[in-house]
């Protein structure tokens, strides 16, 4: 099984081909998405990491793409910063995206590199931290009330005001009330700043929202 190393990082790059061949691992380096989708065409199966950063992807819709053109590939997004909004919107979009980023010790790294090769997702110790703990943040931070949440969810989703109201059998003066204190709750102006709140909090799920 081929690893294909999509890392134009030079000292990241020796740091992988040093344990890839540890594990006695066959690897190719490629420079940038063009050649590496040639290399994905005769290898279906292939394990790719990714420096999803510093490589000429786009968006996260860009790897979904990838993704669904070669749906057995299996990806380790190997990044010094990825932001949570974009770890979240993957992990719920499917399984064969693993997170590892580069601050992670060495044993991490090969545990990672284990765990992707055998169709395992993987998500780094201090991934896992920073979406757990802004969890608990958000959630300490502001108590909505469950209809709120609910309005919340449908707002996020993209319903208009009477929309919801005509949803809950509510009048538009109600549902705008709700809307309002929500918005005073969470000190947003904007249906987009409460939408990113919504899904930080996964209050929404994000594979509905990007759809």
């Amino acid at each position: 099984m081929k690893i294909y190393l999509a890392d134009n990082q030079d000292i990241t790059r020796a740091g992988l081909m040093y344990i890839i061949q540890g594990e006695g691992l066959e690897y190719q380096y490629t420079s940038d998405k063009v050649e590496l989708i040639e290399c994905l065409k005769d290898d279906i199966q292939a394990t790719v990491i990714l420096d999803y950063t510093l490589f000429d992807i786009n968006d996260a819709a860009e790897l979904l793409i990838l993704y669904q053109r070669f749906p057995r590939v299996k990806w380790l997004l190997f990044s010094e910063d990825l932001s949570l909004d974009f770890v979240r919107f993957l992990m719920a979009s499917c399984n064969m995206f693993s997170v590892l980023l580069k601050e992670s010790p060495m044993s991490e790294i090969r545990e990672a590199i284990r765990f992707v090769l055998r169709g395992q997702r993987y998500v780094c110790q201090r991934m896992m931290e920073m979406l757990l703990f802004q969890d608990q943040k958000v959630e300490e931070q502001v108590n909505l009330t469950k209809t709120e949440v609910e309005i919340l969810k449908d707002i996020a989703l993209g319903m208009t005001t009477k929309e919801i109201a005509e949803k809950r059998f509510s009048s538009f003066h109600t549902v705008n009330t709700h809307r309002k204190n929500i918005f005073r709750k969470l000190n947003v102006n904007t249906v987009h700043e409460a939408t990113k709140y919504a899904l930080r909090a996964g209050l929404v799920d994000s594979a509905e929202y990007y759809i």
